[in-house]
């Protein structure tokens, strides 16, 4: 019985786990090196992640700095920057690539907070599914009389409040982010 709720409440820690790092790549006005994880250039036939490829440093707020550990590389990361889904324009003198990340228009902020609230719907739904998920391995261990109704009761009480706890974790990541994304 602790088996299954442990083994749900790993699940939904997952769950909230993977919102942040999908909240880590969407773009707010501020300059940030977590915009990148995802950006991977094709390095010596290749496929690499930028970071590993790169030193990125973020000088001001709405600059950011990627010096190539190889400068022939440069056009390559350069080529992966413009082709991803962030819509910058890096600059490079032959030594390091900057881009100014432009302040977000009151549009494209009210886009990005759209997609920051599905993510966390999805979420929501994933810690839902999870819960679902555990009550039917709860009447499944009832039915094989492998425990009582009282206690298959009690673990859907401990289920039930582990899902409140994980959803309101979800709200308050997604509080902040839209707080992040909207600022000026």
């Amino acid at each position: 019985m602790q088996d299954v709720i442990s083994s749900n409440e790993e699940r939904m820690k997952k769950s909230v786990a993977s919102l942040k790092e999908g909240f880590a790549t969407l773009r707010t006005g501020r300059a940030s090196a977590s915009l990148f994880d995802k950006i991977r250039v094709d390095a010596y036939g290749e496929k690499t992640p930028l970071n590993q490829t790169a030193n990125i440093s973020i000088p001001e707020a709405r600059l950011i700095v990627i010096q190539p550990w190889d400068k022939a590389l440069i056009t390559e990361i350069e080529k992966a920057i413009r082709s991803s889904e962030l819509s910058l324009n890096p600059s490079n003198d032959g030594k390091v690539i900057r881009i100014s990340i432009p302040p977000l228009t009151e549009e494209r902020r009210k886009d990005l907070v759209k997609q920051a609230k599905a993510q966390g719907e999805q979420s929501r739904v994933s810690v839902r599914n999870i819960r679902r998920d555990g009550n039917d391995e709860l009447k499944k261990l009832l039915k094989d009389s492998k425990i009582t109704e009282d206690e298959e009761t009690s673990a859907s009480a401990q289920l039930q409040k582990l899902t409140d706890s994980y959803i309101d974790q979800i709200n308050k990541v997604l509080e902040e982010k839209e707080k992040e994304i909207m600022e000026v």
